[in-house]
């Protein structure tokens, strides 16, 4: 993947910012988001990051190798989480727009161009906003972001797997596999699981 998509942004723009999303689906555990901002004119076919994709499309392993480089190479980034519990007190939607506007807010310096993988958010900042669908597939800089959101997540999964060895946190990060659906047959929900999501198989009321 390369810079195509944001080359023409950056004659009127010279900070844009990649944004995405990492765990909306799961059963457990936050839903985290990451801002990437890269230098303006950026080139990726001249780094290593010419490997970069949509973190969906990426192992495991290549994911974990590709994020120290996107942080090297960016003029900016960051990372936020909303919890568990807060999703469940203002639902995953809310929840997701608030992990990505708090990580656009650690930037150092605020952009002049968001783009936002999916199509809908709401920011909280007066700057101009693209959505862009299966934007983590078409834009360098939001699959910058989905990378750096999937790797940091997968992490504090990781270590709730260790927390709740019972779950497999650890090789589903929370997701609702046939594994983790039996899991909490056996053992009901942990303190990570998301209260408000209910699961048919399980006889919950949607």
């Amino acid at each position: 993947m390369n810079t195509e998509y944001e080359w023409p942004l950056w004659r009127n723009a010279k900070l844009i910012c990649g944004i995405d999303e990492a765990g909306r689906g799961p059963l457990a555990g936050p839903v985290v988001a990451a801002a990437v901002v890269f230098p303006r004119h950026f080139r990726a076919e001249d780094t290593a990051l010419e490997r970069l994709d949509d973190s969906k499309k990426l192992s495991a392993n290549e994911r974990e190798l590709l994020a120290p480089l996107i942080k090297k190479a960016a003029k900016f980034w960051a990372i936020a989480s909303v919890e568990h519990d807060s999703i469940d007190a203002i639902n995953i939607l809310q929840a997701t727009m608030l992990a990505m506007n708090d990580a656009i807010m650690l930037l150092p310096q605020l952009p002049d161009l968001l783009l936002v993988d999916g199509n809908r958010f709401k920011s909280e900042l007066p700057i101009p906003c693209q959505t862009i669908v299966k934007g983590d597939a078409k834009v360098f800089s939001i699959a910058a972001a989905s990378i750096l959101a999937k790797t940091y997540r997968d992490e504090i999964m990781v270590a709730y797997g260790a927390q709740y060895p019972q779950y497999g946190f650890e090789r589903h990060a929370g997701y609702a596999t046939k594994a983790h659906i039996e899991a909490i047959r056996q053992h009901g929900r942990c303190p990570i699981h998301r209260q408000s999501f209910k699961l048919r198989q399980l006889g919950e009321k949607l």
